[in-house]
């Protein structure tokens, strides 16, 4: 029997809340004040400045990786000539000095997008530019001595597309930044206009 009238007394209390408005807290109808925009427009920068310099600092700490892995594929084709797997594929069609040159350019690439991905200056994005146009020279270079071997090797696709992939993420990542960091600029405007009126 006390059960029966718990239900009842509960299926009753959820038949009045589901036509009841949530209840809302005073603090939230009212707008804020001039002085608490500017509190959060300044919390908002601070925190898109750090998240910029974190994702530009992991983003170029990889990119540095994958040219100091060149680095030493360079000295290894140096001091001991085609006997990395990923050269020796090449080996009747180039000559060793080759490869060396091509992954020092490569290097470059890498180089210019690291530069570009972490300078702080209007024209950073043309660094980020040039960076993927020599990936690009480099892709077709690579390309063209993969396409003349007999058969086509998977295992060093990494070889043409490494720097312009890197190069790619770079632009990608410093073009996500540049629209957030402009995001919370709008925001500023929007209430210097605010005040305005």
């Amino acid at each position: 029997m006390m059960m029966k009238k718990l239900a009842r007394n509960w299926r009753k209390s959820c038949e009045v809340d589901k036509f009841t408005l949530p209840i809302r807290d005073e603090d939230d109808s009212r707008p804020m004040d001039t002085r608490e925009q500017e509190e959060l427009i300044l919390s908002l920068e601070r925190e898109e400045a750090e998240q910029s310099v974190l994702w530009r600092r992991v983003v170029g700490g990889i990119v540095f990786c994958h040219a100091a892995f060149l680095l030493y594929s360079i000295y290894q084709q140096a001091l001991f000539p085609w006997e990395l797997r990923y050269h020796a594929y090449f080996m009747e069609d180039m000559d060793s000095s080759v490869v060396i040159f091509a992954d020092w350019i490569a290097i470059s690439a890498c180089a210019l997008a690291i530069i570009g991905l972490l300078h702080n200056s209007k024209y950073h994005r043309q660094w980020i530019w040039y960076s993927c146009s020599v990936g690009l020279l480099l892709a077709v270079f690579w390309l063209y001595f993969m396409l003349r071997m007999p058969r086509f090797r998977w295992d060093v696709i990494w070889l043409p597309f490494g720097p312009l992939s890197g190069a790619g993420i770079c632009l990608y990542v410093d073009h996500l930044l540049t629209e957030s960091s402009e995001e919370v600029r709008k925001l500023r405007s929007y209430m210097y206009a605010y005040k305005a009126n």
